[in-house]
């Protein structure tokens, strides 16, 4: 299956300022599938190391960075022989061996001829607390579930894909009915390739959902990897997430989390879980103004799962409420809405996304971001009966005081374009608006 993220591959591939490459990401969001195809795709050869439970990987940095002696080894290892600008090594789980990360300076500074790429399940938390972390001698890739427009790629909708992205609304509003009723396979189905692929192969939808518990089971057997003292939190932080979003008020509560429990309780686990790529965390910001940033209040947050299909089994929800009429728009409070949306926001997004909410007057923007001086204010709505008296209240309010404000509201209505806002079709999110 394509994914977007290729095309990232390629401008790292061929930048003259390219350094190796860190690929973070969650577990079995097709990290290892990806570099392993962009290796066989773009280069004569791929040196490719699995460096769990591998003895040999064990050694390769334990006494010194000896360029020579890495790649004899390399070639021993592999039986391919790295060729500088010809071939890929990848280092897979790199966060398992001695000396892993910080290698990758030196492959930077003594090999910078070489094309060297590396991930792993955990990474993200290795990198948090390595002491060598090769600081400015390495590029980051984020990568996350598919998207809702890689979905549509695998069930061959290009032209569609193509209508959307060119925002050519009157050639997609006759296909309205079947891109919705796509999106609610979407929020069934998910983003995770292994979940998809078997969905595309006609897999039965009972056998789906037991795919997404495994993966769910992995996740959480992962957490026993990091401090005992921490498994735990991390543990009642995982299973707080879906019952938090099908609240109405989605702002995380640590109370909710264990009666009693305070952020200084789980803060740590709940940064576990963002540095494993498992959660997504916006924080609210008190204005909607640039620079957004300025204006956080990293006290109050929102958190959503990494995939809206994960989310679906996580609640253990019936095929048929999701598949069939509006159920899965609609049901619990609009969490798969609004977890939907924030997935798609972080595909899309090179810059942090928040959300506002104040008391007085009472109003609540689900998310914001910036886009140079522009603010890009976005209500989801699950139901085609929508009102939208927040996102009007806060445009009028910011552009009387001179902001630069575009107002987007993604709803089940087809494409409507008005003074103040414009309402964009929840499966038309990866317009370029």
């Amino acid at each position: 299956m394509k994914r977007l993220i290729y095309d990232s591959l390629l401008k790292w591939k061929e930048s003259p300022l390219r350094k190796p490459l860190i690929l973070l990401g969650a577990r079995q969001v097709g990290k290892t599938y990806i570099l392993k195809k962009f290796g066989a795709d773009e280069y004569s050869g791929v040196v490719y190391v699995n460096c769990h439970n591998n003895p040999v990987a064990e050694n390769l940095f334990k006494e010194d960075f000896d360029m020579p002696r890495i790649f004899l080894q390399l070639e021993a290892l592999t039986g391919v022989k790295p060729l500088a600008g010809e071939t890929l090594i990848i280092f897979d789980e790199i966060q398992e061996i001695r000396n892993g990360i910080a290698s990758l300076k030196y492959f930077c500074e003594n090999a910078p001829e070489f094309h060297i790429a590396v991930a792993g399940s955990l990474l993200g938390i290795s990198l948090r607390g390595e002491e060598s972390y090769p600081v400015g001698k390495v590029d980051t890739l984020h990568m996350y579930p598919m998207g809702f427009e890689e979905f549509l790629m695998a069930k061959g909708e290009n032209i569609l894909i193509d209508a959307i992205k060119e925002g050519q609304w009157d050639v997609v509003l006759p296909f309205h009915d079947k891109l919705t009723q796509i999106l609610r396979e979407y929020y069934y189905v998910g983003g995770m390739p292994e979940v998809v692929k078997a969905y595309m192969d006609d897999i039965q939808l009972q056998e789906i959902r037991g795919l997404q518990l495994q993966i769910l089971d992995a996740y959480y057997r992962d957490m026993a990897k990091h401090t005992v003292s921490q498994v735990e939190k991390i543990r009642l932080v995982w299973r707080s997430v879906p019952s938090q979003l099908a609240r109405e008020n989605k702002k995380f509560i640590f109370g909710a989390v264990r009666k009693g429990g305070r952020g200084r309780d789980f803060e740590e686990s709940l940064q576990w879980l963002v540095d494993c790529g498992l959660i997504i965390k916006i924080d609210r910001v008190k204005e909607g103004r640039p620079p957004l940033k300025f204006y956080s209040d990293i006290s109050e947050f929102k958190v959503y799962l990494l995939d809206v299909g994960l989310l679906g089994a996580a609640f253990d929800t019936e095929a048929i409420d999701v598949l069939t009429g509006d159920n899965a728009f609609k049901e619990f409070k609009g969490a798969f809405t609004e977890n939907y949306v924030a997935q798609q926001l972080q595909l899309k997004l090179d810059s942090p996304c928040y959300y506002y909410s104040q008391d007085i007057p009472n109003m609540e923007i689900d998310f914001l971001y910036s886009l140079g001086k522009r603010i890009i204010a976005i209500e989801s709505k699950a139901e085609q009966n929508v009102r939208s008296k927040s996102l009007y209240k806060f445009t009028e309010i910011e552009k009387n005081i001179g902001v630069d404000i575009k107002s987007l509201r993604f709803s089940m209505l087809p494409y409507i374009k008005q003074d103040w806002m414009t309402n964009i079709p929840l499966y038309g999110i990866f317009n370029q608006y």
